[in-house]
């Protein structure tokens, strides 16, 4: 028998001072019993540094919410979908290979990664080369002692406050707080 996902819900307040944004969002997290708490978080903050866009891209009239993640490998982990039905935003976090990046970019305008891992130095040197022509292919690093310090905000009731200041995002709840500051690789 199948182990099913844990529900984690989290209420989200982005203060995002660089593209001034301002919005609270009630977000359901499903964690697939493969993800860690770490992967979660990432996919939270991804969101969180993203939800801008939602304003920007869709004036307001669009989706931006969570895929199925580990269960679904051609869904996007965080997206932004406008009324329309089109993927305006693709995310994925981690690792992923060349060809569903590959894939990712031709099914959305932009696309984005979020690498936090330990090896994502190692990662990100045998596909560079690989993905250097596709123009809508964003990729980020987030420190992997950022990332592990992000799993420690992690539970089943969050209660998240993002502000966005200079690039860097400052995530906090009652169990601390955390500052990210994604160094772009491409």
């Amino acid at each position: 028998m199948a182990i099913k996902s844990t529900i984690y819900k989290a209420n989200l307040s982005i203060a995002d001072i660089d593209h001034n944004y301002y919005a609270d969002h009630n977000l359901t997290l499903a964690r697939h019993p493969s993800e860690t708490d770490e992967r979660m978080m990432v996919r939270l903050v991804a969101l969180a540094l993203n939800a801008h866009q939602l304003q920007d891209l869709c004036n307001g009239d669009g989706t931006l919410g969570f895929g199925a993640g580990l269960s679904d490998p051609d869904n996007p982990d965080v997206h932004l979908t406008d009324f329309t039905g089109a993927k305006r935003i693709w995310i994925e976090v981690g690792q992923p290979e060349e060809k569903p990046i590959t894939k990712a970019c031709n099914k959305s305008d932009h696309m984005l990664v979020y690498c936090f891992n330990h090896a994502a130095e190692i990662w990100w040197k045998g596909l560079e080369g690989k993905l250097a022509r596709q123009e809508k292919l964003e990729v980020f690093r987030l420190p992997t002692e950022v990332s592990q310090s992000l799993a420690d905000l992690a539970e089943r009731s969050m209660q998240l406050q993002a502000t966005i200041q200079e690039g860097q995002l400052n995530l906090s709840s009652d169990k601390g707080t955390v500052f990210v500051e994604p160094i772009r690789w491409k």
